[in-house]
């Protein structure tokens, strides 16, 4: 299994993701947002939280035009695996690989605790080990994590079960309580919390284990 994570200027949890791949089993290369291709044979991009490009104009959007995000789109188009994480998710948004935007949180303060989430949808390697319904503790660290959609992205996204993750206490206002998405295809996913940073008793808890562990399990026997 092969994993690739990429690197912005401003990323600051591309270390994280990447040993957390790693720790699932993942042979992981490390790319930079220059470069104009992905690894061969590759069958997850990750892309981490942190602030790319200072998060100027929009967060995401100069990050969503670098070299390497047209081989992220591609290679998800083509039916690729994609995980976008805070600043990733982000990042997902801007290129148009899930609908919606992040906007500032309702408090308009940055939030960095851990939080509540309850698994909303199972239809996806990101969820599948996770039980429908089941609660999990991982931590924020956001301050433009509100997400928005029109309402019939709103409709959609609730009749596909495309809604991944929902906040039990929400931490920013997002419509919803939505805390992550998946693409109509349920191979990409984008979610503002961090479960690379509950993956080893070190982190104070392991409920983003799952994630990684049951992305490897369902590449090897697909």
């Amino acid at each position: 299994m092969k994993a690739a994570v990429i690197t912005f200027p401003g990323s600051n949890c591309d270390r994280d993701l990447a040993v957390a791949f790693e720790a699932a089993g993942f042979d992981v290369t490390r790319v930079w947002h220059k470069d104009t291709a992905l690894p061969s044979g590759l069958d997850v991009v990750g892309i981490p939280g942190g602030f790319s490009f200072g998060d100027y104009l929009r967060c995401g959007a100069i990050a969503a035009n670098s070299p390497i995000c047209r081989s992220v789109v591609s290679h998800a188009r083509a039916g690729g695996y994609v995980l976008g994480i805070c600043n990733g998710f982000q990042v997902l948004c801007e290129t148009g690989l899930l609908p919606g935007v992040l906007m500032r949180n309702a408090g308009l303060k940055f939030v960095c605790r851990n939080v509540g989430l309850t698994v909303a949808s199972v239809e996806s390697p990101f969820t599948d080990a996770y039980a429908l319904g089941q609660d999990l503790m991982i931590p924020v660290a956001h301050h433009d994590g509100n997400y928005n959609a029109a309402p019939e992205v709103l409709a959609a996204l609730e009749a596909e079960n495309r809604v991944a993750f929902r906040y039990t206490d929400n931490p920013n206002g997002s419509m919803a309580d939505i805390a992550g998405v998946l693409s109509e295809n349920h191979r990409v996913l984008g979610m503002m919390p961090h479960p690379e940073r509950a993956v080893d008793p070190e982190h104070g808890g392991t409920d983003g284990q799952a994630m990684f562990s049951g992305m490897a399990k369902a590449l090897v026997s697909a």
